[in-house]
């Protein structure tokens, strides 16, 4: 029992104990004593977990429960919200724990003012800081989810830091009032002459990114004021989400005053998702009278959103105000970048930087706003993944001025500096992607000391200097990358003792910028040049460099650049010797210069004599002038070194003490190596390597004068290269330097020496140089009785035959080059075969060898045999004849005749083979002889288009019927289409109602006009294709009188006619038309079921009849009378059928000559055969018929066609009232229109009692007037404007032989085609736009006659004629395309005759080809003899009856049977 008990009593202990520490544990407070809250801090950060810091601490630092809301006067708990709405004021710390909310009000302040006192919140929710509330403590803990601080609020540990970390020395010594140090150095205002002093240091440098370190105090300045300002408190800040901040965290340094420094500011360590708002986070040194150091910020962030203010810069001074404490760190540890920032507060204490993280690297380091950088170490290496920037008066310094022996690293993508310096003793090697500069500095002091290493600048892509930016360094000092480098402008420069440029893609010095090495003292000077100045050796790594470019001591150069592509001088290039290889083009422009005057050797191998007061001159290239004073003679130097190969120094002049200091000769420039040549060379500015002017006498020691010391002499320049372009106002010099006063001597001239690379010959020769400028190489002037220094030399390569000189040209330089001639070759047009330098052995080239389109031209190294070269006039030539595509095609063939020939037989042969060919499809032409006239003219036609009475057989009793025939008015156009006149004639006025009637004609003259994009495509085509608008009119017109023809057929109801059978049948109307479509009818029949008169009545009320003739005189529609089956019929009964057809055919060939243009005179021919041939035959069987106009328009239109006067009827029945009407009576009667068309005679002619006939009694109501020898001339006819083409478009009198005319027209047609094809291979090598304009214009006018013409010849039927005038209308209008080819080669050839003869062109007096009008004038010739054989044609399948032209009436009328 008792160990059971005992056993239950131990394990109730235990249960006790743990519910202790758990509720310990869930209260969370905890009193104690600073030191250990730093034990567990740093627990805790180690964790970054405030929660686990405090389940793993150890149990005896928890000796206290956490407060509850209620302790702290708050309302709530905080495991739900709490709401503090009153101060607190608490001696010891304060912890809280909690799962919920915590707000404090506004104005409400938690205060604990004690030192190192500890404010800690653990809460799971949110935090809210209401507006001016502040918690102050030493140090402030938040653990939430969110902490909102708001306007005007606080945390603020300032100058209530605890101790700051043992074996640290943040806090100065001494009574100086110096600051106290953290993030940056406290500033102290005792300062040496050779360094600064500062007060407290850094500290805590490996805790950048999670700082927990309080700031120090500042030293005092007496032993009553023993300290200054306290250093800063410490705030950690654990945020699961967002921290707004618009209130302020501050825990910078205290104020020390004036009896004090500045304490440094402390540590704020910011862990959130997101930071927003506007509000400062502060870190700041304090002021004092040496500030204090800035403290250390980090903020661990993934978003940060509008403006938070971060400041940790140093405190003012107030014993030193310029030279602040030095600024603290800002680390951000999201983007893993460090921010050095002292907010434009000048100061000369530096932030020391003392390592640079590795793994991993940090992106971006930002040296801003006066901050002072000290990188300490004597090797360090600082490298970033971004860039690395300088702002705003910020700096770095590497090394220690004391010992200034390190190397330092600098890496980085970008080194941007803007007001800013770099410092570095000892040596520097930068590698970047970019280097900006903008009034910036990098210094390199490597403190004279030889162990130093060379600083290496490796800028990979770009490097700019800009606003007076330089870079600098008193040892070696190399920079190479693989982009460009550029020197902006003024004041920028890249000087050391020893510099080389290389692997930039290009260098620009830019107007006032300085390339330079050695430095400007006698000493760096000296350093450079001493190894050369005593050996007449050249040396080998200038003429042959080796294949890297490192700096070497080895070598002789003191400014290299290598392996730069393009070099651009604006500014300068200064140096002793001046070294460029394996470059590519080097320009030096306007205002550039390339100088090693005067920083050659002070003594050397040509040193100038010094003897008794006179001073010599010292020599180069020439001997230095002898120097004169008192009576006594000094020699000058003596020449030294290789002409054809110089790369000495020049030499310096003996003085008689050191009081005036060395007189210098000039140094040494070398362009290119044996093995790498510039490829050009341009100087548009200045290359000199003059020797020193001695502008000062001597002295004695006693100062009295002592005479004049010479003048130093000429270095070299020496180039290796392929081409020179030395242009206007250019100089290159190695001019002597002047002669002191009181005698000195001139020195001599230096050497330039042009060593050309390749110099080719003959086809391949190139001028090597363009020599505009100066090239100066004389001695120096002495002074008084001295003597000028001789002239140095100007040398070039060793020239092939032929060509010699410093150019390898005719003439050398003296001392001033001039432009000179760079190679004398024969004149063009001439060769030389025989060696010699005499003109007369140049022989002219023979001009029968040239072609006819050539001209000698130059050739390179002149020519040495005959043939002469040449060249065609134009590149549209061809070599080697100069001639054009279509000209080689006729030589191939033999020449112009041999290729005519062969293109005539071949013509002949195709023509033969096409007739052949027709004559089998289609038949011979005589096979159509055996038809009449009437008959060819009625099957050439359509014979669906005419009225059911032209068809053969029609019945008698549908003549017997016939009433009258009405024709349509107008020409049939889109303008003007068909239309019928109102009011119903006489001869119908019983058989139709006339209202009715009235109304279908209104119905039938709607259907009669044609829309409007009929008529817009008509005039479309007639702009493009004539051809194609007149077969579109005729296609609408066929249609149109379908239309009809079915309207009056099918859809009229005939209701205008009184007989009801005729409405019932549909027959009493019949709509017809010519054949040609210009004319139209309607015949009105009886129905059978009117009043019948006898037949003999009938047949008289139709006479006098007006029949209107088919076509309008055009050359596509000629004027025919068409006698259909129904007018003769009723000419039957008074006329032979024979007879009639006769007259029908006679009159129809008169006719077909008749042009409307000329109707006036074209129509007394048909008069005259009316007269002797129809007439006389008709009135023996009491027929007679007259010509007449009839049927006016509004627009001016008339129809031809003829009157018949058959049985009792004449023109003398008339009454005589009617006959014998005035001209006025008639004017009155007949309306305006008909006026306007047939115009009066003249008043002194009087109206003829026949010549006008009565509308009423004649015409039946159709207005018009009969047409004899004077009226004819009163006729209005349309102007032909296209005069010219009727002289190709005419209708004539057939000629036979039908098929020799068919022959020939296939020649001509095939002939016409190669013509044409000839002809646009010409224009195509003229130009291609005139080649499209011939073709284009208009558009395929010039090939289209070929298939027409085989359309016509091979078709077969009536339609042959048709086809013949299509054919013949695009013969026509391709002359429009010939018109634009006579155009065209007017303007391209009348322009190339415009233009001035070419010299080259001498051997040439004509320009380009001047036959080329002949093909478009054989294509006008071949389509002209077309035309006409065509109209033969086309005549002939028309009239086959050549009886039909007889001038005997007899013998017309002997035939009357067989037509």
């Amino acid at each position: 029992m008792r160990p059971m008990l005992a056993n239950c009593l131990l394990n109730w202990c235990i249960l006790c104990q743990l519910f202790i520490i758990v509720l310990s544990l869930g209260l969370g407070q905890y009193r104690g004593e600073a030191v250990a809250f730093e034990k567990q801090a740093d627990y805790y950060f180690g964790s970054v977990n405030i929660t686990s810091y405090y389940q793993e601490s150890e149990p005896q630092f928890l000796t206290n429960k956490s407060v509850s809301c209620e302790d702290l006067e708050g309302v709530g708990s905080f495991d739900t919200n709490c709401l503090l709405n009153s101060d607190l004021y608490v001696s010891s710390d304060l912890y809280v724990l909690g799962t919920g909310n915590l707000e404090i009000l506004p104005q409400v302040s938690i205060c604990c003012p004690i030192k190192g006192c500890i404010i800690s919140f653990n809460l799971t929710g949110n935090v809210k800081v209401g507006q001016d509330a502040t918690i102050v403590a030493g140090s402030v803990i938040f653990s939430a989810l969110s902490l909102t601080l708001g306007h005007n609020s606080s945390i603020n540990t300032t100058a209530l830091g605890g101790a700051p970390p043992s074996q640290t020395s943040g806090t100065p010594v001494g009574c100086d009032g110096a600051g106290g140090g953290h993030g940056g150095r406290g500033a102290s205002c005792l300062k040496t002459n050779k360094t600064n002093n500062w007060g407290g240091d850094v500290y805590a440098w490996s805790s950048l990114s999670k700082p927990w370190s309080y700031g120090s105090k500042g030293g005092g300045i007496s032993r009553e004021h023993t300290s200054g300002g306290s250093g800063g408190g410490r705030v950690y800040l654990d945020l699961k989400d967002l921290l707004y901040v618009n209130g302020s965290i501050h825990a910078d340094g205290g104020d020390g005053g004036i009896n004090g420094g500045g304490g440094s500011g402390g540590s704020i360590s910011v862990h959130a998702q997101k930071l927003k708002g506007f509000g400062e986070i502060s870190a700041a040194g304090g002021r004092g009278w040496g500030g204090g150091g800035g403290g250390r910020i980090s903020l661990n962030c993934n978003s940060r959103q509008e403006d938070v203010k971060v400041s940790v810069h140093g405190g003012w001074s107030i014993g030193c105000p310029q030279n602040a404490g030095a600024a603290g760190t800002f680390y951000d540890a999201y983007v893993l970048s460090l921010r050095v920032d002292n907010d434009n507060i000048t100061t000369e204490t530096e932030t020391p930087l003392l390592d640079f993280s590795t793994s991993p690297l940090w992106t971006n380091v930002y040296i801003e706003n006066n901050a002072k950088v000290l990188v300490p170490l004597l090797w360090s290496r600082v490298q970033v993944r971004g860039q690395i920037s300088l702002l705003y008066g910020s700096g770095i310094v590497f090394g220690l001025s004391n010992f200034p022996v390190s190397e330092f690293e600098l890496v980085a993508e970008e080194l941007l500096m803007s007001d800013s310096i770099i410092k570095v003793y000892g040596a520097l090697r930068v590698s970047v992607k970019v280097l900006l500069m903008l009034q910036s500095q990098i210094q390199v002091d490597g403190g004279g000391n030889t162990v130093v290493t060379t600083s290496v600048l490796e800028v990979r892509n770009l490097a700019v200097l800009k606003g007076r930016s330089v870079i600098s360094s008193n040892a070696n000092l190399a920079l190479y990358g693989q982009g460009l480098l550029t020197l902006t402008g003024d004041g920028d420069a890249i000087i050391g003792q020893r510099l080389s440029l290389s692997l930039f893609y290009n260098v620009t010095v830019g107007p006032g910028s300085l390339l330079q090495a050695p430095l400007d003292d006698n000493r760096s000077r000296s350093k450079v040049t001493e190894s050369l100045c005593d050996s007449t050796n050249c040396p080998m790594d200038l003429i042959t460099p080796p294949d890297d470019c490192h700096v070497n001591y080895t070598l002789s150069f003191s400014l290299q650049i290598c392996r730069v592509e393009d070099i651009v001088v604006t500014g300068i290039i200064k140096g002793s010797i001046i070294h460029v290889h394996r470059a590519r083009t080097v320009i030096v422009d306007y205002g550039g210069t390339i100088t090693a005057s005067e920083l050659g050797c002070s003594k050397g191998v040509g040193m100038g004599n010094y003897s008794n007061g006179a001073g010599g001159g010292a020599g180069h290239g020439g001997r230095g002038g002898s120097g004169f004073f008192n009576g006594r003679l000094s020699e000058g130097g003596q020449r030294y070194g290789r002409a054809d190969l110089p790369c000495e120094l020049g030499s310096g002049s003996e003085g008689p003490g050191h009081s005036n200091g060395p007189i210098i000769g000039g140094g040494i420039i070398v362009l290119g190596s044996s093995q790498w040549p510039l490829l050009r060379l341009d100087v548009y500015g200045s290359m000199r390597a003059d020797g020193q002017n001695c502008r000062t006498p001597s002295k004695n020691t006693d100062g009295s004068l002592a005479g004049g010391v010479g003048g130093g002499s000429g270095g070299t320049i020496l180039l290796f290269l392929q081409s020179l372009a030395l242009l206007d106002n250019s100089t290159l010099s190695v001019v002597g330097g002047s002669g002191g006063p009181l005698g000195g001597g001139g020195g001599g001239g230096g050497r330039v020496h042009f060593h050309w690379s390749k110099i080719n010959m003959g086809e391949q020769y190139v001028p090597l140089a363009t020599v505009n400028g100066s090239i100066y190489h004389s001695g120096g002037t002495g002074d008084g009785g001295g003597l000028r220094g001789e002239k140095g030399t100007v040398t070039g390569r060793k020239c092939p035959k032929g060509l010699y000189g410093t150019f390898c040209a005719l003439v050398d330089c003296d001392n001033l080059c001039h432009l000179i001639k760079l190679n004398q070759e024969c004149p063009t047009g001439t060769y030389k075969d025989a060696e010699g330098s005499e003109p007369s052995l140049c022989i002219p080239c023979s001009i029968e060898l040239l072609p006819r389109r050539a001209y000698f031209i130059h050739r390179r190294g002149g020519v040495t045999e005959s043939p002469c070269p040449y060249k065609c006039i134009t590149d549209k030539y061809r070599m080697p004849n100069c001639y054009t595509p279509l000209e080689e095609l006729i030589y191939t063939f033999g020449g112009p005749w041999l290729f005519s020939l062969l293109l005539s037989c071949i013509v002949v042969l195709l023509a033969l083979l096409l007739s052949t060919l027709r004559i089998k499809v289609v038949g011979s032409g005589s096979s159509y002889n055996t038809s009449n006239s009437m008959d060819h003219h009625s099957h050439h036609h359509s014979p669906h288009l005419l009225s059911l009475s032209e068809v053969r057989g029609t019945r008698t009793e549908e003549t017997q019927s016939h009433v009258h025939r009405m024709y349509f008015m107008g020409p049939n156009t889109f303008r003007e289409p068909w239309h019928l006149p109102y009011s119903p004639p006489d001869a119908i006025i019983e058989i139709v109602y006339e209202d009715a009637f009235n109304r279908f004609i209104d119905e039938f003259n709607s259907v009669a006009a044609y829309d409007w994009w009929e008529g817009s495509v008509h005039s479309i085509l007639s702009v493009l294709a004539y051809p194609c608008a007149w077969s579109w009119k005729q296609w609408r017109r066929r249609r149109k009188i379908h239309r009809l023809q079915e309207y009056v057929k099918s859809e009229y109801d005939h209701s205008c006619l009184r007989s009801c059978r005729s409405r019932a049948l549909y027959k009493g109307m019949k709509v017809g038309a010519t054949p040609d479509l210009m004319v139209a009818y309607i015949d009105f029949f009886l129905g059978g079921d009117e009043k019948r008169l006898d037949i003999v009545a009938s047949i008289q009320k139709r006479f006098p009849m007006c029949i209107i003739f088919g076509g309008d005189g055009s050359y596509m529609s000629p004027y025919n009378l068409h006698s259909d089956t129904s007018l003769t019929n009723l000419l039957a009964q008074h006329v032979p059928s024979t007879v009639w057809n006769r007259l029908v055919a006679g009159l129809n060939a008169q006719l077909r000559t008749v042009r409307h243009g000329s109707i006036r005179s074209a129509l007394l021919p048909v008069l005259n055969w009316v007269r002797s041939h129809g007439n006389p035959q008709l009135e023996f069987h009491g027929v007679k018929i007259e010509l007449g106009w009839f049927q006016a328009t509004a627009s001016g239109y008339y129809q031809l066609g003829i009157l018949v006067l058959a049985g009792d009827h004449s023109l003398y029945d008339i009454p005589q009232a009617d006959n014998s009407e005035s001209c006025d009576d008639f004017s009155r009667k007949v309306p305006k229109i008909v006026r306007r068309t047939l115009k009066q005679p003249q008043e002194s002619q009087q109206c003829s009692s026949h010549a006008l006939l009565s509308r009423k009694k004649i015409t039946g109501g159709m207005n018009g007037g009969l047409i004899n020898d004077s009226t004819v001339k009163s006729l209005d006819f349309r102007r032909d404007y296209l005069f010219p083409c009727s002289l190709l478009l005419h209708n004539t009198r057939p000629v036979g032989r039908e098929d020799t005319v068919q022959l020939l027209i296939t020649i001509l047609l095939l002939a016409d085609l190669f013509v044409t094809l000839l002809t646009l291979v010409l224009f195509y090598w003229v130009s291609l736009g005139a080649f499209l304009a011939i073709l284009l214009i208009l558009p395929l006018s010039l090939l289209s006659p070929f298939p027409a013409g085989l359309n016509a010849l091979f078709s077969k039927g009536p339609k042959r004629a048709t086809l013949a005038r299509v054919y013949a209308l695009w013969n026509a209008t391709s002359l429009s395309n010939i018109a634009v080819a006579f155009i065209c080669g007017i303007i391209h050839y009348g322009v190339a005759a415009l233009k001035p003869l070419d010299e080259e062109s001498i051997w040439y007096t004509k320009r380009e080809d001047d036959k080329w009008w002949l093909f478009p004038t054989i294509l006008l010739l071949f389509k002209s003899v077309q035309a006409r054989f065509v109209d033969w044609h086309i005549a002939n399948l028309e009239v086959q009856d050549f009886s039909l032209f007889s001038p005997d009436p007899d013998t017309f009328w002997a035939y009357e049977a067989v037509s």
